[in-house]
């Protein structure tokens, strides 16, 4: 493993690392090392359906129907192999990725790579206050300004879940996230898609390029879906597991298991998102004029002038209820990952409920800026939604580049560097993604 040059490098969200003890490799139970390797992947997965991803998938479904599907799927594709890359990273150099990056460029990089990151963690953080605020706002009546302050209270439950442990945080997203995918199973099964129409939007189309909003749906979708704050917490995460590090075939192991906990919930949350996405193509395609409000999808599931004889008051609430889980839950990978990014490259640590509150604090002033200006309106904090994954999908190279290059040193890596063909594809698909970021900017302006 490599040495840091810093003389007081400490670990990777050290409360957390190697706090969860492993079996040994000589056990021979698979089931039960699954067991005890699986949870850094929920927590990652939290970050790919969280209400940005509810927005892009209902208004992809409502527009495109079902054609859409496609770039989710290819979506999570890219995630798994760009995940795979960062638990690799943080389980064989023991360093997440602002630490293994910080440590290899000058003083003026790190300054900007950390304001960089920061305004990705400002939009993914973004999506998160927008979203618990209208969730408050169909459940309680709350209005949205009331519901935007009252966020900032959300570090009481940050702090609340860190208190019982990663594992039992683990546990407890875990249970959310199969909390929000069975209302949305149950929903999409009493909304009886065409099977055949989804088969068909599996399949990309050309229109994905040559259509401008559909472009811009899609590129919301892949911001949505691979983000840069994943990327620095997996590889922080994976870390979280104890065993011997001195173990090649320990190593080994950890890698092997850390995939398929990585794999098993990003097809939870491709799941999840293809549900809304099917929902959305289902109740409200040529039902609404370009449905961009999440407080559209929960009258409209409870109105049988929208939905026919599936409207339900039920379903309205059960869906405004699962947006304000996923909104609470996302509020602990974005800490989590705000504090990874400025201890990796500015050395700097804060107590997580600080930290929590400087980083909802500068993201609340954008948005309540935009409210009095605008107004405070579902639709105008929604499509600032969309344009935040837009933002995201921008920052997303700057994240990819770094990763595919550390993993692809051999002397970082040793014996687990990136092979040839892994190292180019790694750069294509951070390429493609750049390119599709440019084509996005032209066509914008």
């Amino acid at each position: 493993m490599p040495q840091s040059n810093e003389p007081n490098h400490r670990p990777s969200l050290d409360e957390i690392n190697q706090s969860v003890l492993v079996p040994s490799v000589y056990d021979t139970h698979f089931f039960q090392k699954f067991l005890a390797y699986s949870g850094p992947g929920a927590l990652v997965a939290v970050g790919y359906m969280d209400p940005g991803n509810w927005l892009t998938s209902l208004a992809g479904g409502s527009q495109f129907r079902y054609t859409l599907l496609a770039v989710l799927w290819l979506s999570i594709v890219v995630a798994m192999f760009m995940q795979t890359l960062s638990i690799k990273l943080g389980v064989v150099t023991q360093r997440d990725l602002a630490q293994a990056v910080a440590e290899r460029i000058p003083v003026g990089g790190r300054i900007t790579l950390w304001l960089l990151n920061e305004l990705a963690m400002m939009a993914t953080d973004m999506t998160g206050v927008i979203g618990t605020a209208i969730a408050l706002k169909l459940l309680f009546g709350l209005p949205l300004l009331y519901g935007i302050l009252l966020t900032i209270l959300d570090v009481l439950v940050v702090l609340l879940f860190l208190r019982f442990g990663i594992r039992r945080i683990e546990m407890i997203v875990l249970l959310a996230i199969l909390t929000v995918g069975i209302i949305f199973g149950l929903e999409v099964i009493r909304a009886h898609p065409a099977v055949g129409a989804i088969a068909q939007g599996l399949v990309p189309t050309s229109s994905l390029f040559t259509n401008h909003a559909e472009l811009v749906l899609s590129l919301g979708i892949m911001g949505a879906t691979i983000m840069p704050h994943n990327i620095y917490l997996h590889s922080s995460l994976a870390q979280s597991r104890r065993y011997d590090h001195n173990d090649p075939q320990q190593i080994n192991e950890a890698l092997r298991f850390a995939r398929w906990d990585s794999n098993v919930h990003l097809v939870a949350a491709l799941l999840i998102n293809a549900l809304l996405l099917i929902l959305g193509g289902t109740l409200f395609w040529h039902t609404t004029k370009n449905l961009a409000s999440l407080q559209d999808v929960f009258y409209g599931l409870q109105n049988s002038a929208v939905v026919g004889k599936l409207a339900s008051p039920l379903m309205g609430w059960l869906f405004a209820f699962a947006l304000l889980i996923t909104g609470l839950i996302s509020s602990i990978t974005s800490t989590l990952s705000g504090q990874i990014v400025m201890e990796g490259y500015l050395h700097i640590r804060l107590p997580l409920w600080e930290r929590r509150l400087l980083t909802r604090a500068v993201t609340l002033v954008p948005i309540l800026i935009i409210g009095f200006l605008v107004g405070f309106s579902d639709a105008a904090f929604e499509q600032l939604i969309v344009y935040a994954q837009i933002a995201l999908s921008i920052a997303l190279p700057l994240t990819l580049f770094p990763l595919v290059r550390l993993t692809s040193d051999g002397e970082l890596m040793g014996g687990h560097v990136n092979r040839r063909v892994t190292q180019w594809v790694g750069y294509a698909l951070a390429g493609v993604i750049t390119a599709l970021n440019l084509e996005l900017i032209v066509s914008l302006f």
